[in-house]
């Protein structure tokens, strides 16, 4: 079962992150993707610069704690999000699907598209939270996306599905893994020394692959907006 971090109660996480009255839209979205519509939730702040996307290798996604806590957290630091499922209900009951990052890659590229058309994104860039395969799928998009990217974070991913792609990845690339995780840590050493720019590999002691640990989700969420705080671009006037 996930817990909030033990240095920070209910009431003071929902004070620090959900800053209600600094949201410009909240809301479900259908999102085109091929033949299929995908569906989601994005949040956009008033004072955001960027908007993070999610990609997570298993259909619901949008509904999995560890990218919700993440998605509120990069919230409370003015950053807009979209969770969204790149399977369908009916996809997701094949297993192997969550394996198949050739057509996750086009769902986050669609997905990406979508986004960026959107008249109050306009001005946003955009960068990605990657977990599970869902990190490959992250890095191929932003491969293929480029410049469109400005950052990228992957926790507990597997980078390693996107080996071919890796030397092309622009994007900084933050990858953080648990150090009691050590096939997925292993996994990420060999991305490491594929990604040719900017890189970082960050090993959170003492956290296992899903960063149950009292604290440890909230260290990803620190490191993770860090990382995009840093990254992302001026907006010019």
């Amino acid at each position: 079962m996930l817990q909030l971090p033990s240095n920070i109660d209910g009431e003071a996480f929902v004070d620090l992150t959900v800053k209600v009255m600094e949201i410009k839209y909240q809301g479900e979205v259908s999102i085109p993707a091929g033949n299929v519509r995908l569906k989601g939730e994005l949040f956009i702040m008033k004072a955001a610069k960027a908007i993070i996307v999610f990609s997570h290798g298993s259909g619901r996604s949008r509904f999995s704690k560890r990218n919700q806590y993440v998605a509120t957290y990069l919230r409370g630091h003015s950053f807009g999000t979209l969770l969204f499922d790149l399977l369908t209900p009916e996809e997701d009951q094949n297993y192997y699907n969550r394996f198949a990052i050739d057509l996750l890659k086009e769902r986050l590229v669609s997905a990406t598209i979508w986004l960026a058309k959107l008249p109050a994104t306009k001005d946003a860039s955009i960068g990605y939270f990657g977990a599970s395969t869902g990190a490959a799928c992250a890095l191929r998009a932003a491969s293929q996306l480029h410049d469109r990217i400005f950052a990228v974070v992957c926790r507990g991913g597997r980078p390693d599905l996107a080996m071919e792609d890796l030397p092309v990845v622009e994007a900084p690339t933050l990858l953080i893994v648990g150090s009691l995780d050590p096939q997925v840590l292993e996994f990420n050493r060999e991305a490491y020394r594929e990604l040719q720019f900017e890189k970082h590999l960050e090993i959170v002691e003492d956290a296992t692959h899903l960063f149950e640990e009292p604290g440890k989700l909230e260290k990803v969420g620190e490191l993770a907006a860090a990382w995009f705080k840093y990254h992302v671009p001026a907006i010019m006037v």
